[in-house]
């Protein structure tokens, strides 16, 4: 197991383990199938690269039938879901089986919707083969998928059994889709952790490259125990758990308004974050010498910080902004940082600030 760090999601009868290692070994989670039949579902690009090792070690203990849907943002819809349900059916699962996300953070949202329907609720188990899945998506019990009005606009709260992780797998990925969850902990850090920032500064190469194990190892279990430690204390967004949007209203627009096929999600959350950082600073939050310490180690991480050349919108931005999760009572509540380290809720900043922050980034 090389050493495997167990990170907890206290959440009472609902608690389960984080799994994280280098060749992590799927053993671990033979006490939560052994017997029982297991869907996993996976990508036509993840089907490739990993599926047959868990496959082989999964049906050493259990019934184990493989659904693979096509690779993409572009497949998380409740099409999808329902052939995932219907696969369940031809392979004779029951409120007893277990589905298993193999994949990025599409596969676990849109696996762990199914297992939340399914025959009104059964298990599920994630193993994230992403960076942004390992320390986004795949802790914290949210899945969804998008409408075309919005991103994750149908979905529900509904924790997994366990979340095991191989940072091995990440080996296989290109480096766009590395960027794309060093985003989310560059995020993690600007909100709750102001050392982690200094770590990922520090680290940035040899996170970028994979070139060592240990500080990308140490960086993933920091960002799972700080998620884990917020929802714990808030599982269903009613507070706290709203400042992991840092970044994501604006990137979430961005995204919708570019049918889903300009921007990677970790790209949006980048540009979100800066035009956050603007907006901040403009409301004498945040100084704008820390807004450049944010923009400077995105752009190590080679990632986006304007959405420029594509003739957006303001107006289609905002309002696509108006359609996400987190307005209430017809007004945005936004996550803004006063401080690299810390971040809060603020509600009714008015929409001209708002607008001028988008004109900054497009």
């Amino acid at each position: 197991m090389n050493n495997c760090r167990t990170v907890q999601v206290d959440l009472g009868d609902r608690s389960y383990p984080i799994y994280i290692g280098r060749n992590t070994a799927p053993e671990l989670l033979f006490p939560l199938i052994s017997g029982r039949k297991v869907l996993m579902v996976t990508d036509s690009n993840v089907e490739k690269y990993h599926a047959e090792k868990y496959l082989a070690a999964f049906r050493e203990t259990a019934d184990v039938t493989l659904f693979t849907y096509d690779a993409g943002e572009q497949s998380k819809h409740l099409g999808t879901v329902e052939k995932i349900c219907r696969a369940a059916v031809a392979a004779g699962l029951d409120r007893s089986s277990v589905f298993i996300a193999l994949g990025g953070g599409v596969c676990g949202d849109m696996t762990g919707l199914a297992a939340s329907l399914y025959m009104r609720g059964t298990r599920y188990i994630q193993i994230p083969t992403t960076l942004l899945a390992m320390v986004d998506s795949s802790v914290g019990g949210k899945t969804g998928v998008d409408l075309p009005e919005g991103k994750n606009l149908v979905g529900a709260f509904f924790q997994p059994q366990a979340v095991l992780m191989d940072i091995e797998n990440l080996r296989t990925l290109p480096v766009r889709e590395l960027s794309n969850g060093l985003a989310e902990m560059v995020k993690t850090a600007v909100i709750l952790d102001g050392a982690l920032f200094e770590q990922l500064e520090s680290a940035a190469e040899s996170l970028l490259q994979l070139s060592e194990t240990a500080p990308l190892a140490e960086t993933i279990g920091r960002c799972c125990e700080l998620k884990a430690e917020v929802v714990s204390n808030d599982e269903k967004e009613n507070g706290l758990r709203a400042i992991l949007n840092y970044g994501h209203t604006f990137g979430h627009a961005l995204e919708a308004v570019t049918g889903y096929e300009t921007f990677a999600h970790g790209e949006g959350v980048a540009i979100g974050m800066c035009m956050a950082a603007d907006l901040a600073v403009a409301m004498g939050l945040f100084t704008a010498e820390e807004a450049l310490r944010q923009e400077t180690l995105l752009q190590k991480f080679q990632l986006p910080v304007r959405a420029e050349g594509l003739a957006l919108v303001p107006d289609k931005l905002l309002q696509s902004m108006m359609h996400d999760k987190k307005t209430s009572g017809g007004k945005l509540k936004l996550i803004l940082s006063d401080r690299i380290g810390h971040a809060d809720i603020f509600k009714g900043i008015g929409m001209d600030m708002i607008a001028e922050a988008l004109c900054s980034r497009i």
